[in-house]
């Protein structure tokens, strides 16, 4: 039965080496396999051609390979690639490409739907139906590089966990898609181009401190008091401010790695001169390298409105003239709902 089969690209290759060794097969066929399975990007066992029709037949007899397929891609005007990705049980992802100048950004998701219920994203709508596995996400980001190098000739220089789901909720596939994307006989990026974006769950954020990941952090903080906050996202009430502040100097303190904060500006809810005084005092308090002030992108669930241009630069100039190094980040593919917060499996 196929449920009793296990995924091949769950064994490490000591693993293949020993089935191959149990079934007489040369050592040097397993090393040929586990390149089709993580360089190559084999999306089968019949597209492993340098192996024999009978091996190939034999490894299709005892083991899946339930790869990722692009089952619709968008083109926004402005380069943006959305692809909505569909699982080997149906269940549907979805992964953008954003090209700049000189960057190719991969954003990926790590869970099929959330269970966090943030009030402004599309995504915070749907149920959390499952995590996705780490050879998933995996599949994601080489999909998504293809298409950079078909695009544009370059490789992907960058990859952020900002798609679907809460990436500390999907800890050890999370964790695991990054050992196989930035190790030597996977994709080989450094953990340095990566960034694992949160909503906020401290305990795992400690977690990562201890695990001595190298990988970017950074914080959904989108309110600067506890109050506005838990109103939007209502994690804050298990993970407050404080106990956020703390998680984060422990995660700087182990790993020495980049933090910074995500911040979506809404009309007249956390765009005023108050809410600026409140977001700088939470950004001295932490290590932070930046604050990424994002423009908010309409959903049809949500209430919020996006600032008018006077009131988002009166904030930015107001963070600028208080010495915090803060970034005004454009959405791009709103045209296609890929930007910040619309992933919903829609088109």
């Amino acid at each position: 039965m196929t449920s009793d089969k296990k995924n091949i690209r769950h064994l490490s290759l000591p693993a293949i080496q020993e089935y191959f060794n149990t079934i007489g097969e040369k050592p040097f066929r397993a090393k040929q396999v586990y390149e089709w399975l993580w360089l190559k990007h084999a999306g089968s066992f019949e597209a492993m051609t340098n192996l024999s029709k009978t091996l190939r037949s034999s490894l299709e007899e005892h083991f899946t390979l339930p790869a990722l397929k692009i089952d619709t891609t968008q083109h926004s005007e402005d380069g943006t690639i959305k692809n909505r990705f569909r699982l080997h049980d149906g269940h549907l992802v979805e992964g953008v490409l954003i090209p700049t100048e000189n960057r190719q950004t991969a954003c990926v998701s790590s869970q099929v739907g959330c269970s966090l219920s943030c009030k402004f994203c599309a995504t915070g709508f749907m149920d959390r139906k499952r995590n996705l596995d780490f050879d998933e996400i995996y599949d994601e980001v080489a999909l998504l590089n293809q298409q950079a190098l078909e695009s544009s000739g370059k490789k992907l220089t960058n990859i952020v966990y900002m798609g679907m789901g809460e990436p500390l909720l999907n800890y050890k596939n999370v964790l695991q898609s990054i050992e196989r994307i930035t190790a030597a006989d996977g994709l080989a990026m450094s953990p340095k181009r990566i960034t694992v974006s949160t909503a906020g769950v401290a305990k795992m954020i400690k977690q990562l401190g201890d695990d001595q990941v190298r990988f970017n952090l950074a914080l959904s903080l989108h309110a600067a008091n506890d109050k506005k906050r838990s109103e939007i996202m209502p994690i804050n009430e298990t993970n407050n401010l404080q106990g956020l502040i703390e998680a984060l100097n422990y995660f700087y303190k182990a790993t020495q790695s980049q933090i910074s904060f995500e911040y979506i500006l809404f009309r007249d809810f956390n765009d005023s001169q108050k809410d600026a005084d409140e977001l700088i005092k939470i950004y001295r308090q932490v290590p932070a390298d930046l604050i990424n002030i994002i423009e908010y992108n309409p959903i049809d669930k949500a209430r919020f409105q996006k600032p008018d241009e006077e009131a988002v630069e009166k904030f930015m100039q107001y963070l600028g003239k208080h010495r915090v190094n803060a970034r005004l980040r454009r959405s791009r593919g709103k045209d296609i709902d890929a930007a910040c917060g619309q992933l919903a499996n829609k088109g």
